[in-house]
């Protein structure tokens, strides 16, 4: 599937080649902070499937959980996160942040990762009260 994204302000843009069954939620610590949410969502592809066609986007690295360094890129003007991806064998394989694509309406979850850290009320949301607008 061809989507394509870009960061809160539009700075940063791209196109990527991605499969709809390669999406995420990962529950890990290190997403909730990055997020400032209990979750955060990714579409895994090949990094050769990602074109940036604006703005370059601004990186940091983080040593994650497992000991891994997860380089971390953001829009540098707005701050949105965009993309991740690691080190020698690691970076072969690229995450693009669920809410920065398009067609994320389109993209559904298929898989969780670090489940242990998930917090105990992330199943019960449908039940809450909402409000279609604010």
């Amino acid at each position: 599937m061809n989507i394509d994204g870009q960061c809160h302000c539009g700075f940063v843009t791209y196109e990527a080649d991605i499969d709809p069954d390669a999406i995420s939620i990962c529950h890990c610590t290190d997403c909730q902070r990055l997020t400032g949410s209990p979750y955060r969502v990714t579409a895994s592809v090949p990094r050769e499937a990602v074109r940036l066609t604006g703005n370059p986007p601004k990186l940091y690295t983080k040593t994650a959980d497992n000991g891994r360094k997860r380089l971390q890129y953001f829009c540098p003007e707005c701050g949105s996160p965009l993309f991740t991806t690691g080190v020698d064998e690691d970076a072969l394989s690229w995450g693009i942040r669920w809410g920065s694509i398009n067609q994320r309406v389109a993209l559904k979850p298929k898989s969780q990762i670090w489940c242990s850290s998930a917090l105990d009320w992330f199943g019960e949301t449908a039940a809450l009260p909402g409000v279609p607008r604010d």
